[in-house]
């Protein structure tokens, strides 16, 4: 698979990584079957592991998709060639997600994910949301001693607007921004978040590219994704994927995966060329 710089990290990742949140949240795989999808969308070339340590049933199980991460990288020959990003600031109450920016509570669930990865330092540690109730400078500020404490390489973000991104900058360098991005949701296109990234070479971590679990069926009945997929003899989630792609050299998606075939199918996504006509038909759609 190409490849895309994460961001003024010094790292190459995969063109399209993995999202491993469906390996631990609803009617998720066995953790032998998880194993197999990792490996296979490592197969594949998706060098980026995405994770969280929320990503769980609730509270007495948090690290659980982290852990999944670090079982699969196990018995993987190649560890040096897998960038890990894994994020901290939500909790799990009985199942609910509630955001917790604390200082106290980020340095911990950092702590947390260096166990639970079974690693020294966190390739990639991302502030998963912005929590009201603390001002950003402190949260991002504790993300910028965990930093200089060697125990995270790069600081990221999610769910954050243009305001939000240059006051972290102010505190710590950034590689990447993670939002929501789809060809059913275009909202970075139109807020400014991506055309910053671009701007100042961050990298675009698009998650839910495929429409997420509220509209991926939208995507796959999506009468112009549909209509390119036929030409390509793909599908209409790997065209979305495409036009991704080709919409920045910033953008890296991250589709969830909880099956050995969606992860095959969406790192086919990286080797196929749209035309400059089936993206102006897609933007207009």
């Amino acid at each position: 698979m190409r490849t895309r710089p994460l961001g003024p990290s010094g790292l190459d990742v995969g063109a399209i990584g993995l999202g491993a949140m469906p390996l631990s949240l609803g009617a998720h795989p066995t953790e032998a079957d998880a194993v197999r999808v990792i490996h296979a969308a490592l197969d594949a070339g998706m060098t980026l592991i995405d994770t969280a340590d929320a990503y769980c049933h609730d509270h007495t199980d948090i690290g659980h998709n982290e852990r999944l991460v670090r079982l699969a990288l196990a018995s993987w020959p190649r560890r040096d060639g897998v960038v890990v990003a894994t994020k901290g600031g939500l909790e799990r109450p009985n199942g609910a997600w509630i955001s917790n920016g604390h200082p106290g509570h980020l340095r911990w669930a950092c702590e947390q994910s260096l166990k639970a990865l079974a690693v020294e330092r966190i390739d990639l540690y991302q502030l998963h949301v912005v929590d009201p109730r603390y001002p950003l400078e402190d949260s991002v500020g504790e993300l910028a001693r965990l930093h200089a404490e060697g125990k995270i390489a790069n600081v990221g973000l999610s769910n954050v607007s243009v305001p939000e991104i240059e006051r972290a900058r102010a505190l710590v360098p950034i590689a990447s921004v993670q939002n929501r991005m789809s060809p059913i949701d275009r909202q970075p296109l139109h807020d400014g978040v991506l055309a910053y990234c671009e701007q100042h070479g961050l990298a675009f971590l698009a998650y839910s590219p495929v429409g997420g679990s509220y509209g991926v069926r939208r995507v796959a009945h999506h009468a112009v994704l549909c209509h390119v997929a036929a030409s390509h003899g793909a599908t209409p989630h790997e065209i979305a994927l495409a036009w991704l792609l080709a919409k920045s050299p910033s953008i890296i998606p991250i589709p969830g995966a909880s099956r050995v075939e969606s992860a095959v199918s969406s790192a086919r996504a990286a080797e196929i060329a749209l035309t400059e006509q089936e993206i102006r038909v897609i933007d207009a759609s």
